[in-house]
């Protein structure tokens, strides 16, 4: 009897887990990438690049040759950036470079640079409604090279490019495997944090050496859902969980939980030596 309550108990206690944390998204899950109403075309001009979306102020003629890109990123050849830790990038200098900067980082800034490259139609405030208390009244600056440090100033963002380099060891990395740029969570505390929460980052590889862009934290298509399948990259119950800022894990700072985790566990996923595994405890779930 006791043990027929015990398992009562803990099969309830999965699925409030699961109905608390799994939901569908209420709107349009491009959200603020619909660009009031342009949605796909404002980014992907289907003809004549910057050219097509009337805002080619540089005269770039090969925006539109890579995925169809439709914004101006002729400012932006060839600039150098120095984001957190001084981590130093030489932006390409043609879209047609075939390095990971060009697709995770250049296309990008074409929008949310604000210094070099004028970001078209950005009002410069985040979209996602937030609690009153959060930040300065939801009017958080979203263009990186102009976000209230100072025009140029971009060392308050996270280090990007081709030297932003992710790599197993040491006191802040993981016990992980990397082969050629590609990251394995392998070791006892990497592969338990992955059944904690997951592994939802897409780093790049260059030089064999896996390189975060911004595209490795962000999913530009979809700003407020995750899809999540329990398996071997998360051992979290398979569903679609809320995120918020195109974030591509489970995270949600506007939960109202006090005790929520899952922010934090988004950003263990690189910085492994914050995250609870690898502080003593394997036991410690992921908290929404």
């Amino acid at each position: 009897m006791k043990k027929s309550f015990l398992v009562l108990l803990m099969v309830l206690a999965v699925a409030c887990f699961a109905a608390a944390q799994i939901q569908a998204p209420t709107s349009d899950v491009l959200g603020a990438h619909l660009n009031y109403g342009r949605g796909c075309a404002a980014c992907h001009a289907p003809h004549s690049g910057a050219w097509g979306n009337g805002a080619n102020k540089s005269g770039d003629t090969a925006s539109g040759t890579s995925i169809l890109w439709g914004q101006d990123v002729g400012n932006l050849y060839g600039k150098t950036i120095i984001t957190a830790g001084n981590t130093t990038e030489v932006l390409p200098a043609s879209m047609a470079a075939g390095t990971p900067d060009v697709n995770g980082l250049l296309t990008c800034l074409s929008c949310h640079d604000g210094n070099y490259a004028q970001g078209a139609m950005m009002k410069n405030q985040v979209f996602e409604t937030l609690p009153a208390t959060y930040g300065t009244f939801n009017t958080i600056p979203t263009l990186l090279g102009n976000d209230g440090d100072g025009k140029g100033n971009y060392l308050a963002n996270h280090p990007v490019g081709l030297n932003a380099t992710v790599s197993c060891g040491g006191q802040w990395n993981w016990d992980c495997t990397e082969t050629n740029g590609s990251i394995a969570m392998t070791g006892p505390n990497s592969s338990q944090f992955v059944k904690n929460y997951g592994w939802f980052v897409s780093l790049s590889a260059y030089n064999s050496t896996a390189v975060v862009t911004c595209t490795s934290c962000h999913n530009q298509h979809i700003m407020n859902v995750v899809k999540v399948t329990n398996g071997a990259t998360s051992g979290l119950p398979s569903g679609y969980y809320a995120t918020m800022f195109f974030v591509r894990g489970p995270y949600n700072p506007a939960s109202g939980t006090a005790g929520s985790n899952q922010t934090a566990q988004f950003c263990r996923q690189c910085h492994g030596g914050e995250a609870n595994e690898s502080n003593g405890s394997y036991t410690i779930p992921t908290t929404f």
